[in-house]
């Protein structure tokens, strides 16, 4: 996995410069990409989604049409399409603003129409009228749906419409049912393997940077490596952003949804000496590994610029170090915890050292302390991995 995510940096690093023309990808390099996207969790959940979706629209109208006669059934499917959501709790909550909203939406058409009539300016009464509501604090995410329904009443027919104020706000509540209906009881969304795919796509990408240093220090290295990998761990802190917000999501997706019951502790749960630590912490100590990671780049980005020549016995224990760590953080079967004691060694025997440049110890020191914290968050992150990894929730992702 480091190796992996160490190629990957050396392509989103590569500046175009190279004169080699670029490889065109193959038809089997294409296949198999498409192949690695459809097996992704987010791709099945969209696609369980749209066939939710259609699935509770059609119901809708059938119902609308089979059961309740309406000869315009064209409240109920759209009421359904704007309640099925990706969780089950935000399609009651949503559901539950949308059955308001269209509700008041044909009370004001009607009322609109009755007493003032139709024409240009009773319909940008309606639309103004709607659009200000909208801005109602508590049905602020669906309060559009005034106005559209204001649209649909107006624009089908307002004299037929009018006898029919019961039938509409029916068929709104037909939609809502049958959107929530079908989001509840088919395969309700979860959110957990997305952020668990996060998690350690985070992981892999810090491996795959202390690998490539591992690589370039063991020999030799310039500024433009070390500006790389410094760069990389800015980008790893953007993509901690979005892995913020998916964790966020799975946490809603177990609110009012019968599936999330069982791993709803897993999230609930916030002990590292337990091993069950929560997503929110994972991601806090994933955020530290990366800060420190940026200081370790950081510090051998500046000791690009010096001319002095580094210990060779230190170059190549730390080094050897350090890939132990992108192994280690890339795959939490491996033991962390004797990388501690490797590390305690070092210090002592560079301590120990005579011969060592007094100058050379502040940046000595600082490689081995941001190192030193790197191997605590892994050895705390592993843990938790293993945790999740034992009861089937957190799946290794496979490039």
């Amino acid at each position: 996995m480091a190796e992996q995510a160490k190629e990957d940096l050396e392509d989103r690093v590569d500046d175009g410069s190279s004169s080699k023309p670029k490889r065109v990808p193959s038809l089997r390099t294409v296949a198999g990409s498409a192949r690695s996207r459809m097996q992704k969790p987010e791709f099945l959940t969209d696609v369980i989604q749209v066939l939710k979706t259609v699935i509770a629209g059609t119901a809708a109208w059938w119902f609308s049409t089979a059961v309740l006669g309406s000869e315009l059934a064209f409240l109920s499917p759209w009421t359904a399409l704007l309640t099925v959501h990706a969780t089950v709790h935000r399609s009651l909550s949503r559901g539950v603003q949308t059955t308001v909203a269209s509700s008041i939406g044909v009370g004001l058409s009607f009322l609109i129409g009755y007493f003032l009539g139709v024409g240009i300016l009773t319909f940008a009464l309606a639309l103004l009228v709607g659009v200000a509501a909208a801005r109602i604090s508590w049905i602020r995410d669906e309060g559009v749906a005034i106005a559209t329904t204001a649209i649909f009443i107006f624009g089908s027919g307002f004299d037929e419409q009018a006898p029919l104020l019961d039938d509409r706000i029916l068929e709104v509540a037909v939609g809502v049912a049958a959107g929530v209906a079908v989001n509840l009881l088919i395969v309700p969304p979860l959110g957990d393997k997305q952020a668990a795919r996060y998690v350690d796509s985070l992981n892999e990408r810090m491996g795959g940077v202390l690998a490539s240093i591992s690589e370039e220090f063991s020999d030799d290295w310039d500024t433009d490596k070390a500006e790389a990998w410094f760069k990389e761990t800015e980008s790893m802190s953007q993509e901690l952003d979005s892995a913020w917000a998916v964790v966020r999501f799975a946490r809603e997706s177990h609110r009012a949804n019968p599936r999330g019951r069982h791993g709803r502790s897993r999230l609930d749960q916030s002990t590292w000496d337990t091993r069950e630590a929560s997503y929110e912490e994972i991601l806090e100590r994933t955020d530290e590994g990366i800060s420190h990671l940026r200081h370790l780049a950081r510090s051998l980005r500046e000791a690009s610029y010096s001319d002095g020549q580094w210990d060779d016995q230190f170059r190549e224990r730390w080094t050897q170090i350090v890939a132990k760590v992108g192994r280690a953080i890339a795959d939490p079967d491996r033991e962390v915890a004797p990388l501690h004691d490797e590390l305690t060694s070092l210090s002592v025997d560079m301590a120990e050292d005579k011969g060592l440049p007094t100058d050379s110890w502040p940046t000595y020191g600082s490689l081995i302390s941001s190192l030193r914290h790197i191997v605590v968050v892994v050895d705390d992150v592993a843990s938790a991995r293993q945790a999740r990894d034992s009861r089937g929730e957190n799946p290794k992702v496979t490039h």
